[in-house]
């Protein structure tokens, strides 16, 4: 074997091992990116999943529902598309396809979840940013339309409106049952002010005079409660009275 074939075979072992280990590193790189995604795309679709089965029945939509099972079936068939034989996914797809082709049919289950305090106010909201980052990420990926996407981002902000709506509404009217105008009238308020804040105040008016009268209304049982009472005695009332006494002497000064 002469010099020159010994230094070919060492030069084509080195370029043999260096292949070796490239495709080890992609085939490595495959299989992390692979796993990447799969995470990503699974705790992206359990968010959905839990918008879609526990939002608040009472701000659901047809149109929201349906955007909702569309993502889930985007993410399903994705989550398929890295692991091709999971059986799971595969149904699951059969089933939110069935879902929408359903439309305007579509059930809507979620049950009404009525916005009586300040933490449930939050939770929804978080809920509601959640969402909008869904749109987001659909929309920069090209499975929605930009200008879907906008639509969809301008309806989150009136979900939120409404949220804001209810709200207030339900804190004002509960302080009425309780008795406190004075806490009610700070939450009709409250709402009035939000209402009068937005970008399109217009598409809110009914609402916003709704609340209004409520606000009226509160502010009536706060003066109500300020007015002391015909028989009560206090300080005042017993400062202003004259007695026999006192009428005799001053009907005698001025006689």
């Amino acid at each position: 074997m002469t010099p020159l074939l010994i230094t070919l075979l060492i030069v084509a072992g080195i370029a043999l091992l260096i292949v070796i280990g490239y495709l080890n590193n992609v085939v490595e790189n495959t299989k992390v990116e692979r796993t990447r995604a799969k995470v990503e795309l699974g705790d992206r679709l359990r968010r959905c999943e839990d918008i879609n089965e526990t939002f608040p029945g009472q701000l659901m939509s047809t149109p929201l529902k349906l955007l909702l099972t569309r993502l889930e079936l985007n993410l399903n068939q994705r989550l398929l598309a890295v692991e091709r034989n999971n059986a799971q996914w595969q149904a699951r797809i059969k089933e939110l396809q069935a879902l929408i082709d359903k439309g305007e049919d579509i059930p809507i289950n979620n049950p009404p979840a009525p916005i009586l305090t300040e933490t449930k106010a939050k939770d929804v909201r978080f809920v509601l940013e959640v969402l909008h980052n869904q749109v987001v990420r659909a929309t920069a990926e090209g499975f929605l339309q930009n200008i879907e996407g906008k639509h969809w981002a301008k309806e989150i902000r009136h979900i939120l409106v409404l949220l804001h709506i209810e709200f207030f509404n339900n804190l004002g009217q509960r302080a009425l049952q309780q008795q406190q105008p004075g806490q009610a009238r700070l939450a009709f308020e409250r709402g009035v002010q939000y209402l009068r804040k937005q970008a399109e105040p217009k598409l809110y008016e009914e609402q916003r005079v709704y609340l209004e009268k409520l606000l009226a209304r509160a502010d009536a049982q706060v003066l109500d409660q300020m007015e002391p009472a015909a028989d009560e005695e206090n300080q005042l009332t017993e400062g202003l009275k004259t007695d026999d006494e006192e009428t005799w002497k001053k009907k005698a000064m001025y006689d």
